[in-house]
């Protein structure tokens, strides 16, 4: 059986979502996909919409025959390392595939730059510094030192968001030294960061986000009918979609009663951040409008974000040191799968390259200690009794299973 493997967030599952599942089989002629999904947390530094185990039932009903969790540690962080957890976890379950989006929809620039930039890596890494210190954000130095350095009209435009992720999957998967084949897709009607609805049924995860919090909006011409039962019935049962309001006052007390040096030992906070975070927290009243006064032009507002959510799961510098040691994941959590998934796990089984967890009882890595700190964090909005019972749901809830 060959596999194609997606890294995706399905926050909330779309329309879209779905064209590039069917693209991905259809380009790919694989038998099955498997899914690479973010848990609690985002790339972009935000809870997700609704719990993981939600989003996993709409990617197995959209299609996807296995879905594991990226670990909090590579899921919260710039593309880079996003991609190399994500991709090892790929290769470590033997896809023969990695399919993506992208702006540029064409795989051969993506080819031709990583192929370019490991020749010139190190002129690449100076013009990096050298726009550092000019006082731009990071992904900001990254475009401008390639724009620097290439000339040729067959590299690919690192501005757009889905070609930089993009790109740093083919480098992962040439790091790796994997056989996983690279391809793309090019993104469909809506862009990646579009705040309101492009067309009648192609919409953005951002714009579908912000409809779900305006009470009146309606998005079901957007997402496919089960992913609209889950969202509606995930409301009902619990009064809310996560956003970072709902935890602004966690973040505060957090702040409020840390010391300096604690703060100073959260991963992300640097140069003096530490001061800027604990002046402007005191009198600030929600999360819009501390971020508003927090941001400057050298930090991008998803790197803020990060940090406060770093803050918030009390993730720290020590502990994110190991993955920049190995840069891989350790292991792989099951999620959930379909017939066909559970058909080939068990044909993989004796070659798996990572140990697989389907329970948690029983299994300790550092790592994984700060998945359950995440998930710990992502419940405490709820008032008790519910809120145990859903911290419970870590513990608990097996791999969900799917038959068609």
């Amino acid at each position: 059986m060959k596999a194609v493997g997606v890294v995706v967030e399905y926050n909330p599952f779309h329309n879209g979502h779905l064209y590039h599942l069917r693209e991905s089989v259809k380009k790919s002629n694989a038998d099955i996909v498997i899914a690479v999904m973010s848990g609690y947390f985002l790339q972009r530094g935000e809870p997700a919409l609704v719990s993981k185990w939600e989003r996993t039932k709409m990617a197995l009903q959209g299609g996807v025959d296995l879905v594991v969790e990226l670990p909090y540690a590579f899921a919260t962080q710039k593309a880079e390392t996003f991609a190399n957890g994500a991709v090892s976890i790929l290769d470590a379950l033997h896809c023969s595939y990695l399919c993506f989006g992208s702006e540029t929809g064409d795989i051969a620039p993506f080819l031709h730059t990583n192929e370019f930039l490991q020749k010139e890596s190190e002129q690449y890494e100076e013009y990096i510094k050298h726009f550092m210190q000019t006082g731009v954000n990071y992904p900001t130095a990254l475009s401008l030192a390639y724009q620097k350095i290439s000339n040729r009209k067959d590299t690919l435009d690192l501005s757009q968001p889905n070609n930089i992720l993009g790109f740093h999957y083919v480098k992962a998967i040439s790091k790796l030294n994997s056989n996983m084949i690279p391809l793309t897709i090019k993104r469909y009607k809506a862009g990646y960061h579009d705040k309101d609805f492009a067309s009648t049924s192609i919409a953005s995860a951002t714009s579908i986000r912000n409809s779900l919090f305006d009470q009146n909006a309606d998005i079901s011409s957007y997402v496919p009918n089960d992913t609209y039962t889950i969202l509606e019935k995930y409301k009902e049962q619990y009064g809310v979609f996560h956003q970072w309001e709902n935890y602004f006052s966690f973040l505060k007390y957090s702040l409020l009663t840390m010391k300096e040096e604690e703060l100073k030992s959260i991963y992300e906070v640097e140069e003096g951040l530490e001061n800027r975070v604990l002046k402007l927290i005191i009198d600030s009243h929600c999360f819009q409008d501390f971020m508003e006064q927090l941001k400057t032009k050298r930090y991008t507002w998803t790197r803020l974000q990060r940090l406060c959510m770093h803050i918030l799961t009390r993730t720290s510098k020590q502990e994110m040191n190991l993955i920049n040691q190995h840069e891989t994941s350790p292991y792989i959590r099951l999620l959930g799968m379909s017939e066909r998934g559970q058909e080939y796990l068990r044909s993989i089984k004796k070659n798996l390259k990572l140990p697989i967890i389907s329970k948690v009882s029983g299994f300790h890595h550092p790592l994984f200690e700060i998945d359950l700190r995440a998930a710990a964090t992502y419940f405490m909005i709820f008032p008790e009794p519910l809120r145990s019972r859903l911290l419970k749901t870590e513990y608990t809830t097996p791999p969900i299973r799917m038959s068609y």
